[in-house]
Formats: C-alpha cells, structure tokens, sequence
C-alpha cells in the first residue's frame, strides 16, 4: 500500500501495526479503546486509521480529498465526540470556553444528549464511506448513565466503529472496556520527543528542561505546557526562578501571583516551580512545600495567601 496516513505518528509502532493489520486483514472491530497518557498520539491515530480504513475503498484521484475532509472535520461519515460545558443553553467545547474566556470549576464532560446524538448519527447507514465512524476524546469523563446508553450502543453498533481514547482500561466502565479491543499508547522516548517537536516546528522547547521535565515523555502535554508557559510574563518568571531576595519580596511576588495568574496556570506554575527547583537546588523540603501550595489551591484557599506561605518558606531555606 503506498498511501501511508501513519507516517506522521511516532513512536507508537505496536498502535500502527495492529491498526494496519485489522484493515489490510478486513477485520475491523466495532469498537476501540485507545489507551494511553496524554498527549502521545492517541487522537492522531484515530485520524490517521480512518483516513486508513476509509482510503481502501477510495478511488486514487479522490484521497487528497478525503484527507482535507477527515482533517477538516466534514466527512458525513465522521462524529467526532468531546467533552463539553453547559452554559447558558449551549454545550462549549474546552477549546471553545477557552475562545469565550470562560472560567469554570469543573471540568467538560461527555454528556447523555451527546450519547443519544451518537444513537442518531449511527441510525442511518453512511453516506460515502463503507461504514460510520464515531471517536469519543477523553472517554473515561462519561458519567454512569452515559456510559450506560453508550452500551447499548456497543452492543448493536450496525454498520459502524467507534473509537474511545482515555487514559487507562481502569478509567472506563468495565462493561464498556469488555466490548472495545484495546490499542495501546506508551510514552516517547527522549529522541521520539525531539523528532515529534522538531517536526511540528517546536523545536524551541527542546532547550526548556523543566518543560519536557512536566511532559514526562508525552508532546502533546510539552507542547501545552510551553504556551502555558507564554501565558506568564518574562518578568515574574524570571524573579521565581531564584529564591526571593527577601522577605518583603517574597510577598511582593505572593501578590503578582494572584493578581496575574489564574488559578489553573497557578498549578501548573507548582509543576513548573517543582521541576525546576529540583533541578537547580535538589531541595526536598522546597519540593514539598510547593507540593503543599498546590492541595491548598485545589481546596479554593486564598491564593495569595497559599502563594505568601510558599515564598516566604523558599526565602528562608
């Protein structure tokens, strides 16, 4: 086969040649379950295997086509599932509540009228493709009752596959996991991290320890947590990776920090502050503390005052 939609996933052979094997086989299963951390590849190789499955019963002339549409996001064919926000009537994606500068407390979840829209796409038979395909991203936030209606569905899929990408087998409902074949993802090796960041024109970030440090041999998590990154200004960044020079620093820096920082990028600042201390200082008690400053922000304490505590104990040591 000449056409080759896997040649831009790396590091994840075992994912591409059970993927490649089941439609050069015609042995497609009803359901898949890829598993794996964050950030390796998972929602990639869903695009890439239906370009794949799809492309075999495409005529030469009409792939380029095909792949601008299954990119694109407009294949009939294709029902791509996100965890959603309820606000104000509508259902945001993350992505979207970000566009609109919404803040919310909990995280988006897939929710049962998003299930029953499944049940609906997948009534009708497909309109191009030889079969429809749907993918649910980040499958293990269903509640009970919609992963209860996403069974029924699993059990009488008709003339479709669907595709759950979670974390883990043990973040989804066993009775879900029992009906997919499963697909594993593994973490990147340090080359594969510098390949993928290379390729995607990110190869900026390869010269941030600490960065790649948080990622933990995932791209996609370096590549968030760079523009996460961004977010802070060169300044206050710059002032918290020394400790402060005093007292009155240190609090003057506690109230940067809540003044400018909203409380997701203040935790991922403790991620941040953490590997790069350890680096520089190999401190355990420094470690700690900030390990204590972010469960007092995720317990909605005082930001500023978490942040005074933290500094002023790092200003001592």
């Amino acid at each position: 086969m000449t056409y080759e939609p896997f040649k831009l996933l790396v590091g994840q052979q075992q994912a591409i040649e059970l993927l490649t094997q089941a439609v050069r086989q015609n042995r497609i299963a009803p359901a898949y379950l890829f598993a794996g951390p964050d950030g390796v590849g998972r929602s990639l190789a869903a695009k890439c295997f239906v370009e794949l499955l799809f492309s075999n019963f495409a005529q030469t002339q009409l792939i380029t086509s095909l792949q601008n549409r299954l990119r694109q996001g407009n294949h009939p064919d294709v029902l791509w599932v996100q965890p959603t926000y309820q606000y104000q009537g509508q259902r945001l994606t993350a992505a979207e509540a970000a566009e609109k500068k919404l803040k919310r407390k909990a995280p988006p979840v897939i929710r049962l009228e998003q299930i029953r829209e499944i049940t609906e796409f997948l009534s009708r038979p497909p309109l191009e493709a030889p079969r429809n395909v749907v993918v649910l991203e980040e499958a293990e936030t269903m509640a009970e009752a919609a992963a209860n209606a996403l069974l029924k569905t699993l059990e009488e899929p008709g003339q479709a596959t669907l595709i759950l990408i979670a974390p883990s087998p043990e973040s989804v409902l066993p009775t879900l996991v029992s009906r997919c074949q499963r697909i594993p993802f593994y973490r990147l090796d340090p080359p594969s991290i510098t390949q993928v960041l290379t390729q995607t024109g990110h190869q900026e970030i390869l010269q941030h320890q600490a960065v790649l440090s948080i990622a933990a041999g995932s791209p996609g998590s370096a590549i968030a947590a760079f523009e996460q990154l961004q977010a802070i200004s060169p300044q206050l960044l710059q002032n918290l990776t020394k400790a402060p020079a005093s007292y009155r620093n240190a609090l003057e820096l506690a109230k940067q920090i809540d003044k400018d920082l909203d409380t997701e990028t203040q935790l991922w600042l403790v991620d941040y502050l953490q590997q790069f201390y350890w680096q520089q200082w190999h401190q355990p008690n420094i470690i700690n503390q900030l390990e204590q400053a972010r469960k007092s922000l995720l317990c909605y304490a005082q930001p500023r005052l978490v942040w005074e505590c933290t500094l002023l104990f790092i200003a001592k040591c």
